[in-house]
């Protein structure tokens, strides 16, 4: 892993917590976009090299509708920016942590993604992204 690439933050409402994270950092998200597999809107922040996601559930069968039902809006995950996913998805399991999905998929912001379940983690989720060529 070569360095944080991201925080994913859970919010009920893209559109207040965007207007909330223009007020902090002083500029509007520099990309919003749907993920339609992970049933999500996205929003993205920059802030120095320091990015930040907002996620807001699309429908309430998906993992953010449900993080969102257990635990309120906060911090959903880390993620971490590597060379080869393939490569870490199977160095991590040899390291004895579950990937939820040993496939990656493609995610938002032009990544490939793959989770490591947060019962591994000290109940984090930590997402593993490589940008597409």
């Amino acid at each position: 892993m070569r360095k944080i690439e991201h925080i994913g933050i859970a919010v009920k409402s893209l559109n207040e917590s965007n207007l909330l994270f223009e007020k902090l950092f002083g500029k509007p998200p520099y990309k919003q976009e749907v993920v339609e597999s992970e049933g999500v809107k996205t929003s993205f922040f920059m802030n120095g090299p320091n990015k930040i996601e907002l996620l807001e559930a699309t429908n309430l069968e998906s993992p953010i509708a449900k993080f969102i039902e257990k635990k309120g809006e906060g911090i959903h995950h880390i993620a971490f920016d590597v060379e080869d996913i393939y490569k870490e998805i199977n160095r991590l399991k040899d390291e004895g942590f579950v990937v939820l999905n040993e496939i990656p998929k493609k995610g938002a912001d032009n990544k490939l993604v793959a989770f490591l379940h947060p019962k591994g983690t000290n109940g984090v989720l930590i997402e593993l992204c490589q940008e597409i060529a």
